[in-house]
């Protein structure tokens, strides 16, 4: 279901469902009581011909309704708080400063305890990863622009330590110098087989799935993994190999499909964040790209999700097959929107059976 509110009877559906997601987009207003609300506010409903809406709390106040008392919709959403305290969080482990798990809670008024739970709750990563995915994507910018390794990986924010470059090696999924050299010396098994989808390949580093490529020929596979992997070592995989990532292709063909094995993440702390967004997403259901920006706590990156969507290598895995423009058309999809269409399609007529 798309969840991107277009008319009034989607507002309705929504006030009846109480969706969380949709406060902030609109309020509504009950004649007979004179109050206006969020719509997930959980009041007893009133009947739809006394129910009004409107944009947001100032158009209501203006319009001569109070605001509810039970959800404060004149007040910040309590889940904005909650997002921008954790965006606060983010910009003090963006600096260089080395900072405690303690002060970042002491900077947003919360215990540590509580300020793990809700920073984890929000990103989907502890303050730990996410500090260190946003000094990989700096590395990674800095690297080819630093006269040697050590001044890239002091630029970008990680201790002159031996523990911190291992961590360095690791976000990477390579030591510095080799994704210098563009993966050299790094080994990616990979497969070619034939799923519903076409042609298809599975690859595997030392860290797990690293990519999970579609197209019409094996040829195209390749050449998109040489460009994903430019220096590595590309070799085919063995029986064992094949054996292991069988589950990927009965992924490929049924979303309930279990699915067990690590995978090789390498991206931007927000582009794993947009990941981990859409792997929340049921089978079967659509969200727009605003409504993901809206999720994330960033309504203004619109961009930033569509560009961390077309970004992902491992397709079904990381579902962002199921992320649709506004009005619900199809948009573009890395490996076309012909396979977007059925495999939404498929989702969806199994979900209705």
């Amino acid at each position: 279901m798309n969840r991107t509110i277009l008319s009034d009877e989607q507002r309705w559906q929504a006030v009846l469902a109480r969706e969380k997601q949709a406060d902030g987009q609109f309020v509504f207003a009950v004649l007979t009581t004179g109050i206006f609300c969020r719509p997930s506010c959980t009041a007893r409903r009133a009947a739809r011909q006394n129910v009004r809406f409107y944009p947001d709390a100032g158009s209501a106040t203006a319009a001569g309704f109070r605001p509810c008392k039970r959800c404060q919709p004149d007040k910040t959403d309590p889940q904005q708080q909650k997002r921008d305290k954790v965006a606060a969080a983010c910009r003090l482990l963006e600096q260089d400063a080395p900072v405690t798990l303690a002060q970042l809670a002491a900077s947003v008024a919360l215990s540590p305890y509580h300020f793990h739970r809700l920073f984890k709750s929000v990103t989907g990563m502890t303050p730990k990863a996410w500090q260190l995915a946003f000094r990989a994507h700096r590395l990674r910018a800095t690297l080819g622009a630093s006269s040697t390794v050590t001044d890239a990986v002091l630029a970008a924010g990680f201790p002159d330590s031996s523990s911190y470059y291992r961590q360095a090696d690791a976000s990477l999924g390579m030591t510095a110098r080799q994704y210098r050299r563009g993966g050299d010396n790094t080994q990616v098994h990979y497969t070619l087989s034939t799923c519903s989808l076409g042609r298809c390949l599975v690859a595997e580093s030392a860290r797990g799935i690293c990519a999970i490529l579609l197209a019409d020929s094996d040829e195209q596979l390749l050449a998109e993994l040489a460009q994903i992997f430019p220096g590595a070592q590309r070799m085919q995989g063995s029986d064992e190999f094949n054996a292991r990532v069988e589950q990927v292709l009965r992924r490929l063909d049924n979303a309930d499909a279990p699915f067990t094995l690590p995978l090789d993440l390498r991206g931007t702390a927000f582009q794993l964040q947009v990941w981990q967004a859409l792997r929340e997403i049921p089978p079967g259901e659509t969200r727009s790209y605003q409504a993901l920006a809206h999720t994330l706590g960033r309504p203004g990156a619109v961009r930033a999700v569509a560009s961390a969507c077309a970004a992902n290598k491992l397709a079904i895995v990381i579902p962002c097959h199921r992320v649709v423009r506004g009005d619900g058309a199809l948009s573009g999809y890395r490996w076309g929107t012909a396979r977007k269409a059925q495999l939404l399609q498929r989702e969806r007529k199994k979900e209705e059976s």
